[in-house]
């Protein structure tokens, strides 16, 4: 049951196989990983990821050097897409002898395919550009409005088709520069990708039923609220001076630790989750945890409730009313890079999983 808990905070419907086939994850994801956290998966800036979550989808065409198709079934329904990129690497070409300037360049052209590969002159022209003959790299192109439309229809996806052309004195040329495929594991690296930017537009749920306290067992009745001359009766009533009862409250905070931050190390490798996830091991997600008795120094980063409650619960004007709750007052969030039950490589971002300060409320 606690792991299938830990499974929704995580928002992982179905857990991939314990040990996936250890194939080596896109550097494109690592390097998105890298920027936006750092080694334990801490985001290092908000605002750096568009969306919170990054999915990754590697070409599953490994004959025709035109075609390029992406299985995106692993999006969730409930995803808003972002942005999407097409991302081709173009292998550089041997230099040949070269008359005018116009042969440095090609035309470069993205399709959609409306039909199958079979009948490649069914398509639809997305985005074009000229590029060098002779330079290699990552070629990136905006395809967001086709793979809208993708996802609203799955069986309208029949892929990308991409085509390099240029002209010389003898005409038309075709086919002047190749792109990556991934059949060859030499240049597994260099894979085309299908990138998504997503909101998972769920929002996660931390609600749970609490225990009752103890002043709630002995008067399950009992309303908290104590009239004014009740308070000042049990006030009155004791032997003690509220003078003295505060001059007591430093010794008995230092029965109590103040409230502080504790490490809280998960270790994925014990719950049995290493076998997929890529980055990070583990991480120290903190708690909090210590005494908060009046007075409350400012390192405490109390409320004013909390300060009034403090006092009210030192000089005991109300025997319902217990110290402030030692909390996490700031929190961070976490990054996962992962292989899903697909074996396509995802980055997910997860709010407030990381006590960076505590605090009395």
């Amino acid at each position: 049951a606690a792991l299938q808990r830990l499974r929704e905070v995580f928002d992982i419907e179905e857990l991939p196989p314990d040990v996936l086939p250890r194939k080596k994850p896109p550097q494109f994801m690592v390097d998105l990983f890298n920027k936006v956290a750092d080694a334990n998966g801490i985001t290092r800036a908000p605002g750096l990821l568009q969306g919170d979550v990054v999915r990754s989808f590697e070409d599953r065409v490994h004959v025709n050097h035109h075609h390029f198709y992406f299985d995106i079934s692993a999006m969730e329904k409930s995803e808003q897409m972002l942005k999407a990129e097409f991302r081709v690497f173009k292998l550089k070409r041997a230099h040949r002898s070269r008359r005018s300037d116009t042969q440095h360049f090609c035309k470069v052209e993205v399709y959609e395919l409306l039909e199958s590969e079979n009948k490649p002159q069914k398509k639809h022209l997305i985005a074009s550009r000229l590029l060098s003959l002779y330079t290699e790299g990552w070629e990136v192109f905006n395809v967001t409005q086709t793979v809208s439309k993708w996802v609203g229809n799955s069986s309208s996806n029949h892929g990308f088709w991409i085509t390099a052309t240029h002209v010389s004195n003898h005409g038309m040329k075709h086919d002047v520069v190749t792109f990556a495929k991934s059949q060859s594991t030499l240049q597994e690296s260099r894979n085309a990708l299908l990138v998504l930017f997503t909101n998972s537009n769920k929002r996660r749920s931390h609600s749970f039923v609490p225990s009752a306290t103890k002043s709630e067992t002995n008067h399950p009745a009992k309303s908290s609220r104590v009239p004014r001359d009740t308070a000042v009766k049990e006030s009155s009533s004791a032997n003690m001076s509220r003078r003295s009862r505060a001059a007591a409250a430093p010794a008995a905070r230092s029965l109590l630790a103040a409230c502080h931050r504790r490490e809280l190390y998960v270790d994925f490798h014990a719950i049995g989750w290493s076998g997929w996830i890529i980055h990070p091991s583990g991480y120290n997600a903190f708690y909090c945890r210590g005494s908060c008795i009046f007075p409350l120094g400012e390192s405490l980063n109390a409320t004013n409730h909390a300060t009034v409650q403090s006092i009210v619960y030192t000089l005991k004007l109300s025997q319902d009313v217990s110290m402030p709750c030692c909390v996490p007052d700031e929190l961070k969030s976490l990054n996962l890079l992962y292989f899903d039950d697909k074996q396509n490589v995802v980055l997910k971002n997860y709010k407030d999983m990381v006590a960076t300060r505590c605090g009395c409320h």
